[in-house]
């Protein structure tokens, strides 16, 4: 008996290999691949959309066996299998014709595929040297896919994506602006918000697949919490974030240990972030603060001025003299901040 994929492994099992050609597989129904056969066998672990995506899991599993790829556990890949959660990440990010849309890491292009059928016109960032072959090879034959075999943390995203705004002639309010949509890595998820989510003034919405435990901490973190750090204040400094919804682990390959969900970030335009003199200094104050997060605000911050200034400064904005960083909401940081940093 075949056995079946172990829910970690990044191995095909024998019956959801396709067969060279001129062999037949006959683990799956005698002496030829039934495709039908395949489909039962996979959606005890995916939700079937009643209308599908010619992409489905099987084109993505199909497409990996055929080129001897194996997911690679040091690039973080798992791939969806799930077309209907692809076509949610479109509909999150509201994509239409004509818009300018930055994917990171397509993979096999089952989510680019959706995205250019939406209309959009896709830069993809691959770090995978292999996918990006691939991918170049699928959309060959269209003007709206542009693959870039890079590392996205390393790369220059920026002028890349004015490169593509200019040479679309982007003049009009429509395609002022590109999106992000994209299913990343769980671990460069902080990396990459920390990249994109300043660019207000290139991207007018990012649509990320994140691991769920760190999309509800980037959403919902509260004060006096232990999950409430630094990263939550330069969120909503440059962004208004939303959970959208959860995507069960089951609808990846290789399945990972946890689950996933969608998070939607409305980025903010320079003249709405916060009023602060400078985002350096800001984030400077912001970041000694949690450094020294069991401390309190007049210890880790007295290389700023003196703990009785920094003690009225926290009490003239409302807050206690004895205050700790997790006390602290975005506003009250930067109250404090215009109160004790002199630029």
């Amino acid at each position: 008996m075949t056995r079946g994929l172990s829910p970690r492994s990044s191995e095909l099992p024998r019956h959801l290999q396709v067969p060279q050609k001129g062999r037949q597989d006959k683990s799956c129904c005698g002496s030829s691949l039934d495709l039908g056969r395949i489909r039962v066998i996979l959606t005890h672990n995916i939700t079937c959309a009643s209308k599908r995506s010619p992409d489905d899991y099987h084109a993505t599993l199909k497409t990996l066996n055929s080129r001897g790829r194996r997911p690679r556990k040091s690039l973080g890949q798992h791939y969806m299998l799930n077309a209907e959660i692809n076509e949610q990440l479109v509909a999150s990010a509201n994509v239409e014709e004509g818009d300018l849309v930055l994917e990171i890491g397509p993979g096999t292009g089952s989510l680019t595929n959706v995205l250019i059928d939406a209309g959009a016109i896709v830069l993809a960032i691959e770090k995978d040297a292999h996918m990006a072959a691939l991918v170049r090879e699928r959309f060959a034959d269209t003007n709206r896919f542009k693959v870039l075999q890079e590392d996205f943390i390393k790369c220059h995203i920026r002028s890349h994506m004015l490169s593509m705004l200019e040479s679309m002639g982007s003049l009009s309010e429509k395609t002022r602006y590109a999106k992000v949509v994209a299913n990343i890595p769980f671990n460069i998820s902080t990396d990459v918000i920390k990249q994109l989510l300043p660019m207000g003034d290139i991207f007018s919405e990012i649509v990320l697949l994140l691991q769920d435990e760190t999309a509800l901490r980037l959403v919902e973190s509260s004060l006096r919490t232990s999950e409430y750090r630094l990263i939550n204040i330069f969120v909503n400094f440059y962004s208004d974030p939303e959970y959208k919804f959860k995507v069960p682990r089951s609808n990846f390959f290789p399945q990972p240990n946890v689950d996933a969900a969608v998070v939607k970030f409305k980025l903010k335009q320079a003249v709405d972030y916060p009023a602060v003199s400078s985002t350096k200094s800001f984030f400077s104050m912001v970041n000694s603060a949690f450094n020294g997060k069991r401390k309190m605000l007049r210890k880790s911050l007295q290389h700023i001025c003196t703990p009785v200034e920094i003690e009225e400064a926290l009490q003239n904005v409302g807050c206690l003299a004895t205050s700790r960083p997790e006390e602290l909401t975005l506003d009250d940081f930067v109250n404090l901040h215009n109160s004790i940093v002199r630029v």
